[in-house]
């Protein structure tokens, strides 16, 4: 799929590469991301795929090509990269939530610093928010007296606490005990069936042949194959695809 293909595309990455020092991490990736459509980008350590969620939230400079949100050239270096980052919600593997906050504040601080929203309504929202992802009982708690599970539910709530354009997940089931990563899968299937726009890095191939509506192959910074699901999880047509997928198999994660 290509933005002249749809009027509906909320991201577009196009042709971006990204060095650091000599070392080139990304060789011109391009894709793009549909309005309430869920791409997970999939592919082996050190592929590129950290790098590319750092690069569409600005949290990199890219070195050549460009990103659009909603058909804004995010990448133009006169851009504010802050008024960019109100309409992304970013969930990493690390939950990064600030530990001498409750749960709560941690989920309101952001709409009332950054979007102005009064506390009373912030507190209405984060109390929806947490009912709906089963941490009700948790809104008081700091994160350390939280499980990792229930850290990442607190931390993807934080982020659609903003009501953002694009929720970017990456890798947020790495860093879980096996146990703990279907409750957060869970969570994220659940956002998928109620229309979130999503770009999803994962090592989870099973959960991206079931949700994901586009799968695109990371192998050393390019998109060596992308498709839908069935398509390149199920019949792969490049040789390395085959190769990552075997071992995912072996593995007994597909």
């Amino acid at each position: 799929m290509t933005a002249t293909e749809t009027d509906t595309s909320v991201l577009s990455v196009d042709g971006v590469v990204k060095f650091f020092g000599e070392h080139q991490v990304l060789r011109g990736i391009s894709l793009e991301v549909a309005e309430h459509q869920v791409v997970t980008v999939i592919g082996s350590s050190g592929s590129g795929k950290s790098t590319l969620m750092r690069c569409v939230n600005l949290l990199e400079v890219i070195d050549d090509g460009v990103i659009t949100l909603d058909g804004q050239d995010i990448t133009d270096p006169r851009v504010n990269a802050d008024h960019v980052r109100r309409r992304i919600g970013v969930v990493f593997q690390a939950y990064n939530l600030f530990p001498h906050m409750t749960v709560l504040d941690n989920v309101t601080l952001a709409p009332q610093v950054v979007h102005g929203v009064r506390r009373d309504e912030a507190v209405a929202r984060a109390h929806e928010l947490l009912s709906r992802v089963g941490l009700a009982d948790k809104a008081d708690e700091y994160p350390d007296r939280l499980s990792g599970g229930q850290q990442q539910r607190a931390a993807i709530v934080r982020a659609l606490a903003t009501g953002p354009r694009l929720l970017l997940l990456d890798e947020i089931t790495s860093a879980l005990d096996p146990e703990l990563v279907g409750d957060v899968l869970r969570l994220v299937r659940e956002l998928a069936e109620q229309g979130m726009t999503i770009l999803m890095a994962t090592h989870e191939m099973g959960f991206a042949k079931q949700v994901a509506d586009h799968v695109c192959f990371l192998d050393n910074g390019v998109v060596l194959e992308q498709g839908p699901p069935e398509q390149v999880l199920g019949d792969p047509v490049e040789p390395r695809t085959r190769q990552f997928l075997a071992r995912i198999i072996d593995a007994g994660r597909l």
